[in-house]
């Protein structure tokens, strides 16, 4: 278990998920479970007014040092005190910080940093604080693309916020996902909890793309399917809230999904179930994800203080939003594919 980076206060990490037809809620709502050109990293990006980075080199610095042994020892020993103690909260929708920041994030920082090799920009447009929705695309056959996010704002971002993800209800009827689901931070994918979370000072996360993301063929991958009729935006326009589109580029080749074994997903009760070229041929090694080189770019929020609540409920309205939302991803999608020199470096 590695301890990174400093000390930080703890508001809200989740495993991800998406709203979706599937989720429960139905595309119909809008709620389908899931800017701008290369801002630059590094000095780049802390020039801009973003994120510092060297404070990010400090922090790497200080995990490789001599004694992340006993860093690590130590925090584990302090979470396992705070277990048996029992001094620990956990809030209404069940987000557990304690476990999410000492036992899940330490698990996923070495995925993102070392196998994924994750470059992130634009974190200052995700705000210290206060309600906001990232919205954001979705691939991969698995929804690693929003762990990762998670990953990047929790430790990367000044404030250190922890992105709420709104999920699928197939995450809930999981016997040992939706118990570890709701620890993390994750709830159902439905409007009311959605407002409630936004409402409450949170940072929230949806890909409206939902199970037609993740589970699209190679063949269509970095192109956008449908968004539903908006039900993302009219939570952020209910609640006042920024939404901060969101891109990820190297999560589409992770699983390249070259078929669908519809029948066999139909009797599992799964969306789909993907074969890729090592899976399920090469067994449980098929499932180890290929490294590719990541980019997660936040565009500049789309401010909607400027509505009435009322506004949630002008069609129009909803639908214009939704659409240039979805056209801001797109088109960043392909600036970020045309700077990549490569898919693994």
């Amino acid at each position: 278990m590695t301890a990174e980076p400093p000390p930080r206060p703890a508001p809200e990490l989740g495993s991800e998920f998406e709203f979706g037809t599937e989720s429960g809620v139905g595309a119909e709502d809008g709620f389908d479970t899931g800017t701008g050109t290369d801002t630059g990293t590094g000095a780049d990006i802390a020039a801009a007014g973003g994120f510092e980075a060297e404070a990010d080199a400090d922090a790497e610095e200080r995990a490789a040092g001599p004694g992340d042994l006993e860093r690590a020892l130590a925090e584990m020993l302090a979470f396992l005190r705070r277990r048996i103690t029992g001094e620990y909260t956990v809030d209404e929708h069940g987000f557990d910080v304690d476990l999410t920041e000492h036992v899940v994030a330490p698990l996923l920082r070495p995925i993102y940093r070392s196998y994924f090799r994750v470059e992130t920009r634009g974190l200052e447009n995700i705000p210290d604080q206060g309600g906001a929705l990232v919205v954001s695309n979705h691939s991969g056959a698995i929804p690693m693309d929003a762990l990762m996010t998670a990953v990047a704002i929790l430790d990367h971002h000044p404030a250190h916020r922890h992105l709420r993800m709104l999920a699928a209800d197939l995450v809930f009827a999981v016997p040992f996902l939706a118990p570890l689901a709701r620890k993390t931070g994750n709830t159902l994918a439905c409007q009311a909890d959605a407002e409630r979370l936004l409402g409450a000072g949170h940072l929230v996360g949806v890909w409206p793309e939902g199970f037609k993301g993740i589970g699209k063929p190679f063949s269509e991958r970095y192109k956008l399917q449908r968004f539903g009729r908006g039900g993302f935006v009219s939570a952020a326009l209910r609640a006042g809230a920024p939404i901060v589109p969101c891109t990820v580029v190297g999560a589409e080749e992770i699983y390249p999904m070259i078929g669908n074994s519809r029948t066999l997903a139909r009797v599992l009760g799964l969306p789909y179930l993907p074969i890729t070229p090592t899976f399920p041929w090469l067994g449980l090694l098929g499932l180890v994800p290929l490294p590719s080189k990541w980019i997660i770019e936040f565009g500049e929020p789309v401010d909607t203080a400027g509505y009435t609540p009322a506004a949630a409920d002008d069609p129009m309205l909803v639908f214009e939003l939704t659409d240039r939302i979805r056209e801001t991803i797109q088109h960043t999608l392909y600036g970020l594919l045309m700077q990549r020199r490569s898919v693994f470096f």
